[in-house]
Order: structure tokens, then C-alpha cells, then sequence
């Protein structure tokens, strides 16, 4: 049998083991998965938001960075906020798309907001929020949907950057998260 091997993750005064997982060959990641985990999720989101700007909305990719927006909302006192879904609804009324391949899914997705959002958002102040930023292709396919629906960026944000994305100017973030090399 195998041995597991785990990463020690010190964030928002909370720790949490997190196991190393292969995401390709010779790549390997620490999963983090907030979804769950209120107490990371609450203490991450105080934290998060004392770094951010003012701004109008958040806005998320379908699924993990939920929780954390919701809970932003609810530390910022913001009323709304939007989360791009991966594939287009029924109930979707002309939606913009943008497509995105992340290093966690690793097949191309679809990011998708309904009209409406997209009126809501237009010549809005948005931050984009999400629970680890790696490769940045998630990010990119965000910005493409807010910028095409007409909001104005103000800030991108996660609890962790992984890899390369702790070096980026661009995001502002809580903790650094490795990648791992296997021989």
C-alpha cells in the first residue's frame, strides 16, 4: 500500500492537512477543497476582505468559490452576488459564455452568465473571487465574461495562489500554495 503524503497549509489562522494529489504526469498539487469547511471558509473571508477594495459585486465560477462569496457578502455587507455556471441553463436567457480549461478540470468548460446578470453587472465595480488561483486560465475566462458583459474589474482574488500565480502582480491573495514535482 502506498503512502499518502500531505501538505501543512497555515492560512487565516487555521491549519489544515491537505493531501498531494497527481494532476498530470510528473505534477502533482495540494487539494484544497473549501466546500464544507465553514470554519476555514468564515475565517478566510475576513481575512480576504480586509484586503479588497470597494466594488459593487463579486463574482465566481461555479462551484468552490461559493461559499466564499457568500460569506464576503455577508462580511462586506453586499446584497448580491454573481456565479458564472458551467454550462448554459434552460432558464438561460442569451447567455455570454467564455470557455476555460483549469489545471483541476482539464477539459475545456464553459462559463456562463444569463442576461440578466449581465445587465446587472454592466458598469459595475466586480471583483472576481475564487478559492486557489494556479495556471490562471479560470481567471482569464472570468475576466473575458465580466469585461463582455461591461464591468469594470477592479480586483481578482483568491484564499491561496498556487505555483507561479503567488510571483502575479494582478491578484491579491491570502497564502501561498506549492506545486509539486514527481520524479
Amino acid at each position: 500500500m502506498k503512502k499518502e503524503k500531505f501538505y501543512s497549509l497555515q492560512v487565516a489562522g487555521l491549519q489544515r492537512k491537505l493531501p498531494i494529489v497527481s494532476v498530470a504526469p510528473n505534477l502533482a498539487i495540494a487539494s484544497f477543497v473549501i466546500l464544507g469547511d465553514s470554519e476555514l471558509v468564515i475565517a478566510a473571508a475576513q481575512e480576504l476582505a480586509k484586503k479588497l477594495p470597494e466594488a459593487d459585486y463579486f463574482i465566481t465560477a461555479e462551484a468552490k468559490g461559493i461559499p466564499l462569496i457568500q460569506e464576503l457578502c455577508h462580511v462586506m455587507d453586499k446584497k448580491r452576488y454573481f456565479v458564472a455556471r458551467k454550462s448554459v441553463k434552460p432558464y438561460m436567457q442569451h447567455p455570454l459564455t467564455s470557455e476555460v480549461v483549469s489545471i483541476t478540470t482539464q477539459k475545456k468548460q464553459l462559463l456562463c452568465l444569463d442576461a440578466e446578470e449581465s445587465k446587472a453587472i454592466c458598469g459595475k465595480k466586480i471583483i472576481i473571487v475564487d478559492d486557489v488561483i494556479s495556471t490562471g486560465e479560470s481567471l482569464k475566462a472570468m475576466r473575458g465574461l465580466v469585461e463582455l458583459a461591461g464591468g469594470n474589474i477592479v480586483a481578482s482574488a483568491a484564499i491561496l495562489a498556487e505555483g507561479e500565480a503567488a510571483n502575479r502582480k494582478d491578484i491579491i491573495f491570502l497564502q501561498r500554495l506549492p506545486i509539486f514535482q514527481i520524479p
